[in-house]
């Protein structure tokens, strides 16, 4: 090709040149996740016991702190009763009162008595020990009264582990034993399981050469498989600092609200990373 003609090709490619568009600019990629619950707990008795009832079946959302089942505890309730009673008697501490007052009124008898020379010093000295001993007898009754307090609270905390309680917000899974069960038979059979679904936990599992481009607190959309559906955002609660060398890949979890528990657990998902 001759200097002009190259010239004159040149001039006409110019303006296709100046109009093609550059390169799109890169989309964040989408990975696989499982959208699971925050934890699971599988509620045991701490004691032996027949179980008396249970308040709660599968499905049921409980509260934290909900009773979800009693055992049988007819001796724990009386030795509460019988606590209580002592803690709220006080015959021995108004009898030990008593004393002391009428051993305080005989010591002053006695004072005025020595002063007038009508008695002698070992009377006034006897009158002054009834009044030591009925003030001892009063500190000791109202130290009995105190460890019947404590006796009475122990005795409900012994009763409070009859009556099993949640400690989550969260949901029923199963319901594995029934009234007139034993609720702990060896310590290692559960009576309950429960699941917390608000937060949700979701799992993916990323390349490695996303290390670095993750990070805590990041945003984040989930979109679960159907029928759930829908693009919800969440944020970035766990990187895994290290890396599966095998797999060449590493972990990152995600908290995802679940206010009216709308997204079961269990369901896998798409996450992209805003």
């Amino acid at each position: 090709m001759t200097r002009p003609a190259a010239s004159l090709f040149a001039l006409l490619l110019a303006p296709l040149l100046v109009l093609q568009p550059g390169p799109a600019p890169a989309q964040t990629g989408e990975f696989d996740c499982i959208i699971e619950a925050r934890q699971t707990i599988e509620i045991r008795s701490s004691v032996e016991a027949v179980i008396e009832s249970v308040k709660v079946q599968r499905g049921d959302l409980v509260r934290k702190g909900q009773v979800l089942a009693t055992l049988e505890s007819g001796p724990e309730r009386a030795a509460l009763a019988l606590a209580q009673e002592r803690a709220r008697n006080q015959g021995e501490i108004k009898l030990s009162e008593a004393r002391l007052g009428i051993a305080s009124k005989k010591l002053q008898r006695a004072e005025e008595l020595f002063k007038q020379s009508f008695i002698s010093a070992n009377a006034r000295d006897e009158a002054e020990a009834e009044v030591r001993l009925a003030s001892e007898e009063l500190l000791r009754a109202k130290e009995n009264q105190q460890l019947a307090t404590l006796e009475a609270r122990r005795a409900s905390e012994v009763l409070s582990m009859r009556t099993i309680r949640s400690p989550i917000n969260g949901v029923v899974v199963e319901v594995m034993r029934r009234p007139g069960e034993f609720g702990a038979i060896t310590f290692k059979d559960p009576i309950m399981k429960l699941a917390e679904i608000d937060p949700l936990n979701v799992e993916a599992i990323l390349p490695s050469t996303m290390f670095g481009k993750v990070h805590r607190g990041q945003r984040a959309a989930v979109m679960p498989e159907a029928p759930v559906g829908g693009r919800h955002q969440t944020t970035v609660d766990i990187v895994d600092p290290v890396i599966d060398a095998a797999s060449g890949t590493l972990g990152v979890r995600m908290l995802l609200r679940n206010k009216q528990n709308r997204i079961p657990a269990g369901v896998r998902c798409r996450v992209q990373f805003l």
